[in-house]
């Protein structure tokens, strides 16, 4: 007589009369893969708000319209986009507004009181603004402070230096002249120049934004670092202890922000030929916005850099249809709140969805 006892997989194996099966092993529907995309509420609100201002206004969706409407978005987007990788981080960066202004100014002195190439002047401006972030990243690392109060406190400083070295070397509260600088119609042609498609004067930002949401969505989903940043959002101590190099992702999400910044700040001093010393104050608030609206989280570990290049799109879509509509443009406000609110409770609810696993 054979004594052998069956196994536990002949006698009831995995998924047989009701067993559970392994989770990871489990197909999983189209609707809640699609719920699980941090981007989905940025893709129907967009879709939303370009269909009613297309609705009530002819101009909004004319190729004259939307050259209009990408202007400022496009900059707006760049900016989004690196706030998010740093939300989705865990962190924040309250000086990244006013780092763009500062960085105008730095190129503007450079290339008209000092005389520099104007390509110069643009890559030492950058080069500050990769000093900024790692002084950010390195204070909120070492001291522990939340990155609110060390951002702030950036923001304070720069906003004062802005307006005193202003007013030291040019004895008012602007820069002007960039024009006649050396480089200066290389440097237009790179980073504002347009092309005229349909009636529209599209300009070249709309492109660097697009770079930079296929850079950072890339970076987020197909590179180590996308998963390191990922990690420290959702538990730094978790990522630290699986071997996850936290200080540096997140010092290196501070510097790319102020980077991003010290390039948009170039590209507007170059648009504008001129800088102004209150260039960028509030406009902190709006990144984080776009980025919110796109599908991240304000806890961090959670986002998307698409969502976050669509967020501005609805943003840009929301502020210019108000003006193309004819309303008050205070109403944009009391819209924009609405919104606010309105992503973060959707983003909460697909986040849930998601981590539920299927079923």
């Amino acid at each position: 007589m054979d004594d052998k006892q069956p196994t536990v997989s002949e006698v009831d194996p995995p998924g047989a009369r009701g067993a559970p099966a392994d989770d990871r092993l489990a197909s999983v529907g189209p609707m809640r893969m699609l719920l699980g995309r941090p981007e989905l509420g940025a893709v129907v609100g967009a879709i939303a708000v370009f269909a009613f201002f297309a609705l009530h206004t002819d101009a909004f969706a004319t190729a004259r319209g939307l050259a209009n409407l990408l202007d400022p978005t496009a900059t707006l987007g760049i900016m989004a986009v690196v706030v998010a990788l740093l939300m989705i981080g865990g962190e924040f960066d309250l000086s990244a507004g006013v780092m763009t202004g500062s960085a105008g100014l730095i190129v503007a002195m450079l290339s008209t009181v000092l005389g520099w190439n104007m390509w110069l002047a643009i890559s030492a401006a950058i080069g500050v603004g990769a000093l900024v972030g790692l002084m950010n990243g390195m204070l909120v690392i070492r001291t522990g402070l939340p990155s609110f109060i060390v951002t702030l406190s950036t923001f304070l400083m720069l906003q004062g230096l802005n307006l005193g070295v202003t007013k030291l070397v040019t004895g008012t509260v602007q820069v002007r002249g960039v024009k006649a600088a050396s480089g200066y119609d290389s440097a237009h042609a790179v980073l504002a120049s347009t092309v005229e498609i349909a009636g529209g004067a599209f300009r070249v930002t709309i492109l660097w934004w697009v770079a930079a949401a296929v850079a950072a969505t890339w970076t987020l989903l197909r590179t180590r670092a996308g998963n390191w940043i990922l990690a420290v959002g959702g538990s730094a101590a978790a990522a630290r202890g699986v071997g996850v190099p936290v200080a540096r992702t997140k010092v290196a999400l501070f510097m790319s922000v102020s980077m991003a910044a010290a390039l948009v700040g170039s590209m507007r001093v170059v648009r504008l030929t001129s800088a102004q010393a209150n260039a960028g104050i509030g406009e902190e608030l709006q990144f984080i916005i776009a980025a919110v609206i796109g599908g991240c989280l304000l806890t961090g570990g959670y986002g998307s850099a698409v969502g976050a290049a669509i967020g501005a799109l609805i943003f840009g879509m929301a502020k210019q249809g108000i003006v193309f509509a004819g309303w008050d443009s205070d109403w944009f406000q009391l819209f924009l709140g609405a919104l606010l609110l309105l992503a973060a409770l959707l983003n909460r609810y697909v986040r849930r969805r998601a981590e539920a696993g299927p079923r």
